[in-house]
Order: structure tokens, then C-alpha cells, then sequence
């Protein structure tokens, strides 16, 4: 069925555009999407008053929609903050050092005890859960620093965050913007992650055994004490508390198996999107009241909401650059109509929609094309070092292109947010690879360095893979 194209659509095409092109000059682009957002209301709705109230609207609209990854993510940093504090996360990862044996093996069990970690704690607050740990039995048994810092990175910001499938921030905010469930996108992303992670973190522990014995490895050491940004990484000893040594190894049993038991009842009760998010979540709330309570004793009913804070304000830095580009984002679907009437064309299923229709009788395109341009599209995204910001953008593309298509619109989805996050997320943007940099005391430059030649070559087979599954 033909659409008529209005203006408010070509608008929309304009400010993509825009956003593109400051993203690849890796400027903000939180002014663009609001003066976006006023123009498409200004639009619809012919009034000043009118698109002025649709900037606070969408950005509501867009909160409403995030809260719930936001508070999981918040939550989850404050109880990281008590289990550090209290030593906790120490005693979890300890048995699991006797296995760092080797190089090789402290490469490899590195990065999969962070995978793990980072699926039930988020990557930032996993680093500092099991890097002050793991990092020094790495180094005694003969793996550099920087090579754990590249295990640790590409596992947790590389693996676990791009596909993220306990917390499951990424896929919530990819598939409200291709207006899909959230559950496509997460079964669609699944070969795709496998695929990444495997080429990605084979190729970069390649890498590293021959320069090591070629002798070209660069160690990438920088000052001990280089800052650590929001204190998010701190273990000072002045912010330790005393908890008894039995305390301390029964909470660090009971902790990985009640989130364990979170797991089984996703499977059983058949649990996705916000109600797995909503498991995790109250299980996190309720182990941050109990370990507070005992590790502060009369203080820790106050303490409870200081950790909170805590974990809020975290929460709220990571996703403040993320609201006002996914308010605009969302505009493309059913929040037009929502917050600026009926003024589509009749017929409308939404602005990408109607554009992926236009495409399609326009640009004869195909899975190829479509999976080049949504790995491409989700690498630019990526380039203000979010890895989230963007993923929007990323799933409103890849609408419209399996919308001209005629099918695909999970699979590129989920590439877009694949590659989205890999090159955003924390694995080559140095800004953002500052979490892993620190706790291992090397150059996130550096590690940047090393990380890119996988992370392109685990990016061209993805898309490739994507090809055959569109």
C-alpha cells in the first residue's frame, strides 16, 4: 500500500542525518534531537506552545520507557558499592583463582568469570567486582595487565553487554525503537553475539601469545594512581567495613545462588523483558538491605538510601546523555501519535514504518545491503563511547530497512545493537574503556589499540553471518 510522505517524514529523515553526521565528528547530540523534536512538533501540531510542551513530553515519554533499565542499573551499582566495601566480592572470586594457573588460562578464565559476572552486575561495577581480585593472580602467573584488561573488556563490555541477556538494558531500548518484542531481538541476537565474541576474543588472545613472544607487546602500564572517574572503582582502605570472616564467606555462597535461582525461574516461569528485569532487580534491592543491615549494624537503616543514592546518580550520569536522543528516536514509532495526535497519513503504522515503505519502492534492497548498513550505522552510533546513546538510532534503522526488505527486522536489530555496543560500549572508544584501564593500570589508549583489530574483524564476520539470517 502506498503512503504519502509528509513533510513531518522528511523532517524526520533530515535530523537522522544531522545526528549521523555529529556522531561521526563525535559531538553531542542532545541539542539536535531537542530542536528535532520541535520541528516535528511544530509540524504536527502548528502551535509554539504546543512544540514547546512536546520537547518536555517526549523526554517524559522517553523516561517512562527507560525507567525500568535505569532503576535495574542503579540498583544494581549500589549493592556492587556494599559487596565491595565489605570485601564480599572478594570471597566470591577467590576459589576461582586457584584455576588462573597460566597465562593462557588466566586469559580465558578472566573473561568468562567477568561474562558471567558482568550479566548479573553490569560491566562497569563487574570490573570492580572482580578486577582488584583477579588482576594480581593474573599478573604472578605471567598474563600482562594489559592483556587482563582486555579479557575483562571484551568479555564483559564486548560480550555480556552486547547481548545482555539477564538485565536485558540493550535489547529493551533496540526493540521499542524497530517496535518489536523484546524477546525477538534477544533470540535473534544470540548467534550474532556468539559469533562476535568468538572471533573477537580469539583473535586478540592470537594476537597477544605472538607478540608476546616476539617481544613486541607493549605493557601499557601508566601511574598507579591514575583518577578513577565517580569513585565507582574505589577500594580504599578507608572505605572498607569490618565484617566477620563467616559472615563474609556465607553471604558470598548465598549471593551467586540466589541470583542463580533468578535464572531458573526466568526459565521455568517462562519470564522475559521487564519481568526478568523486575527478578533481578527486587533479588538485588533485598541482598543490598541485608548485607547493609550487618555490615553497618545501627547505622545501616541510613545507609540503605546513601547506597541507593549512590547507585542513582550512576544510573542517571549513564542515561542522561541517552533520553533526549530516545525521545527523539521513539517519535519514528507510536510516540508521535501519542504525544501529537492523529496527524499521520491514514494507513500509518509510524514515520520508519512509512519511510521503510517509501524505501522499498524507491532503492531495490536486500539482506546484504541491509546488514552492511545496520553494522555500519550501529559503529557510528557507538563513536560518542555510550555504546547506549545510540541504539536507538540503530533500531529505528534497521525498521525501516526490514521494512523495505520485507523481512529481517529482529536479526538487524540485533547487529545493529551488536555493533552498537562493541565499539561504544567500552572496547574501543578510550573514554570508555577507562573502567577496565584503571582498575588494571594501564592506558585505556593502549588498550584501545589492541582492542581494534578483533573487534573490526568480529565485526565484519557478524555482518556477513547476519547476511545469510536476514
Amino acid at each position: 500500500m502506498d503512503i504519502q510522505l509528509l513533510p513531518i517524514h522528511w523532517v524526520y529523515l533530515v535530523f537522522i542525518g544531522f545526528i549521523l553526521a555529529l556522531l561521526i565528528k563525535r559531538r553531542d547530540t542532545t541539542m539536535i534531537c531537542v530542536v528535532g523534536i520541535f520541528a516535528l512538533g511544530l509540524l504536527a501540531t502548528e502551535t509554539l506552545s504546543g512544540s514547546v510542551s512536546g520537547v518536555f513530553n517526549s523526554f517524559i515519554y522517553a523516561t517512562k520507557e527507560l525507567m525500568g533499565t535505569i532503576m535495574i542499573i542503579s540498583i544494581i551499582v549500589a549493592m556492587s558499592r556494599v559487596l565491595i566495601r565489605t570485601g564480599i566480592n572478594e570471597t566470591m572470586v577467590a576459589p576461582l583463582t586457584k584455576f588462573l594457573r597460566t597465562p593462557a588460562l588466566a586469559f580465558w578464565g578472566i573473561g568468562i568469570i567477568m561474562m558471567v559476572t558482568s550479566w548479573f552486575f553490569w560491566p562497569s561495577p563487574g570490573v570492580a567486582l572482580i578486577g582488584a581480585v583477579l588482576l594480581p593472580v593474573a599478573v604472578r602467573v605471567g598474563l600482562p595487565a594489559l592483556g587482563a584488561a582486555m579479557a575483562m573488556n571484551l568479555f564483559g563490555h564486548g560480550i555480556a553487554l552486547s547481548g545482555d541477556y539477564i538485565i536485558q538494558g540493550a535489547p529493551k531500548l533496540t526493540a521499542d525503537a524497530a517496535g518489536l518484542p523484546v524477546a525477538s531481538v534477544m533470540e535473534a541476537s544470540v548467534p550474532l553475539v556468539i559469533v562476535m565474541g568468538v572471533v573477537t576474543t580469539v583473535t586478540a588472545f592470537w594476537l597477544m601469545r605472538r607478540d608476546l613472544k616476539r617481544g613486541t607487546f607493549r605493557s601499557g602500564l601508566v601511574d598507579k594512581n591514575m583518577e578513577e572517574p565517580g569513585g565507582l572503582l574505589s577500594t580504599e582502605p578507608d572505605t572498607r567495613l569490618h565484617m566477620a570472616p563467616g559472615l563474609r564467606k556465607l553471604l558470598a555462597i548465598l549471593i551467586p545462588i540466589l541470583f542463580a535461582l533468578d535464572v531458573v525461574a526466568m526459565f521455568v516461569l517462562n519470564l522475559q523483558g521487564g519481568d526478568a528485569t523486575a527478578l533481578v532487580g527486587g533479588t538485588a534491592v533485598f541482598i543490598l538491605i541485608a548485607v547493609t543491615l550487618l555490615s553497618h549494624r545501627n547505622e545501616g537503616i541510613e545507609k540503605i538510601t546513601a547506597y541507593l543514592i549512590e547507585g542513582f546518580v550512576f544510573g542517571f550520569k549513564v542515561f542522561g546523555p541517552v533520553i533526549p536522543i530516545a525521545a527523539f528516536f521513539y517519535l519514528g514509532d507510536s510516540a508521535f501519535t501519542d504525544l501529537f495526535g492523529k496527524v499521520l497519513p491514514e494507513g500509518s503504522h509510524g514515520i520508519v514504518n512509512d519511510l521503510g515503505v517509501a524505501l522499498a519502492g524507491v532503492v531495490p534492497l536486500n539482506g546484504a545491503v541491509g546488514a552492511v548498513t545496520l553494522s555500519v550505522v550501529g559503529a557510528i552510533t557507538g563513536l560518542d563511547g555510550s555504546g547506549f546513546s545510540g541504539i536507538s538510532l540503530a533500531g529505528s534503522v534497521a525498521q525501516l530497512f526490514a521494512t523495505a526488505i520485507g523481512s529481517g527486522a529482529p536479526v538487524l536489530t540485533a547487529l545493529g545493537q551488536v555493533s552498537a555496543i562493541w565499539v561504544g560500549g567500552g572496547t574501543l572508544i578510550p573514554w570508555a574503556l577507562i573502567p577496565a584501564a584503571a582498575i588494571c593500570g594501564v592506558s585505556p589508549f593502549e588498550l584501545a589499540r589492541r582492542n581494534l583489530v578483533p573487534v573490526l574483524l568480529g565485526l565484519s564476520v557478524t555482518t556477513v553471518v547476519a547476511m545469510f539470517l536476514v
